[in-house]
């Protein structure tokens, strides 16, 4: 069986060029002449890669997972469930106007708007955004076990109070907020959570 020609592009940095097309465009808005420019290569690379549009779109995601596992470890590791919750927003408001990167967040806006073709991508997105919710729901859990949130606080709905919230400022951030009115989103909606 004879091999393939091996890839003669950097996966790495064309997964991070897709990744700030999509962020930028929404899925339906990146079209395949738009990516595959943006990543240095030619159509059929593309999808000897990826196998389509949807394929590059997932290796995408997976890369910004990636990234944003770091950034969920520093999150998690608060000392109290308010703590958690303050590093998450602050957090948000920080990395949603980060001039490195395009406005909002990329599980918010990649799947904004998506048409006949593409109804399973907001699904996806969703599906990647609830990651999020889960590993603050855990950690709610756990403070709620250790004491540090009081026998009537709803760990699942905190969670989805906060990635609710998340979401809201990555709206907002695209929608051109600047990093002091995300911070007053996230300074309000802390006044929400339930003290230690």
């Amino acid at each position: 069986m004879a091999m393939g020609r091996p890839r003669s592009f950097d996966t790495d940095k064309a997964l991070d060029e897709a990744m700030e097309v999509f962020w930028r465009h929404g899925y339906d808005g990146a079209s395949l002449a738009m990516l595959t420019k943006a990543m240095g290569i030619k159509p059929p690379s593309l999808y000897a890669a990826f196998g389509s549009k949807e394929g590059l779109l997932k290796a995408a995601l997976d890369r910004y997972a990636q990234r944003r596992s770091e950034h969920m470890r520093y999150v998690l590791a608060g000392a109290t469930a308010r703590e958690v919750a303050e590093r998450f927003l602050s957090s948000i408001a920080e990395s949603h106007t980060d001039p490195a990167n395009p406005p909002g967040c990329l599980l918010v806006q990649g799947g904004l708007a998506c048409g006949e073709g593409s109804e399973n991508i907001p699904f996806e997105l969703a599906s990647r955004r609830a990651l999020t919710e889960v590993e603050l729901r855990e950690r709610f859990d756990q403070a709620k076990q250790d004491g540090d949130l009081g026998g009537d606080a709803d760990p699942a709905a905190l969670a989805r109070f906060l990635s609710t919230v998340a979401s809201g400022m990555g709206v907002l951030a695209s929608s051109g907020a600047d990093r002091d009115a995300l911070r007053e989103v996230a300074r309000v909606s802390l006044s929400a959570f339930p003290a230690t």
